[in-house]
């Protein structure tokens, strides 16, 4: 599983989610890129991708290899309500801060005025996992998704109560791997640059 490369948006600083379908900028072309260029010779059997363009064009690459891939919009970004499309100034960060200390506290059910609580993605995301899970022959998967979303992914895949999400950081194309061992998920690998990185030192 990877986030997505890096946008003007996340570049700006101006609050991106679901509702926000952005592209990537040149630094994030070249981050997928690089991700494309360390991984080609993985023998994907799918990809999944998000709703949103700046899942797809990271993972381009591997689609115009030949690898077949679904859009799952249970993969989209949390909607950040009334901040989406807004630099995060002061306030803002004031207010993000009061709602991901909430979650932190467990109340998971707390969202932006017009948003997503992180529960209503976790929704949605079951949906997702089971329809990826439901193809058993699928051996080896490549999921691209976003920042906030994909902690709580792992949240659910590890079976872990959705406060503890910020244990997991998410660079931009840093990549986590997983395995089902037929009975419960195993997170193997956390946030690797490695592919971004020109001395081949940084975060195996």
């Amino acid at each position: 599983m990877i986030r997505h490369g890096q946008t003007d948006f996340n570049l700006k600083g101006v609050v991106q989610g679901r509702g926000i379908d952005s592209s990537l900028n040149e630094v994030g072309r070249q981050q997928a890129e690089r991700f494309f260029q360390q991984y080609k010779s993985v023998i994907f059997d799918k990809i999944y991708i998000s709703s949103l363009r700046r899942t797809r064009q990271t993972v381009q690459g591997f689609i115009d290899s030949g690898i077949a891939y679904t859009p799952l919009s249970g993969l989209d970004e949390i909607h950040w309500g009334s901040k989406e499309g807004k630099p995060f100034d002061a306030r803002d960060h004031q207010e993000y801060q009061e709602v991901t200390n909430q979650w932190s506290k467990g109340n998971t059910d707390v969202r932006i005025a017009g948003g997503e609580s992180p529960d209503q993605v976790f929704v949605r995301q079951q949906e997702s996992l089971e329809h990826i899970m439901s193809n058993h022959h699928e051996k080896t998967v490549l999921i691209c998704m976003h920042g906030r979303a994909l902690r709580i992914f792992i949240c659910l895949l590890l079976n872990y109560p959705l406060k503890y999400m910020n244990l997991f950081p998410h660079n931009n194309t840093g990549l986590y791997n997983i395995t089902y061992s037929g009975s419960y998920f195993r997170l193997d690998r956390v946030n690797s640059i490695y592919h971004l990185n020109s001395n081949g030192n940084a975060n195996r």
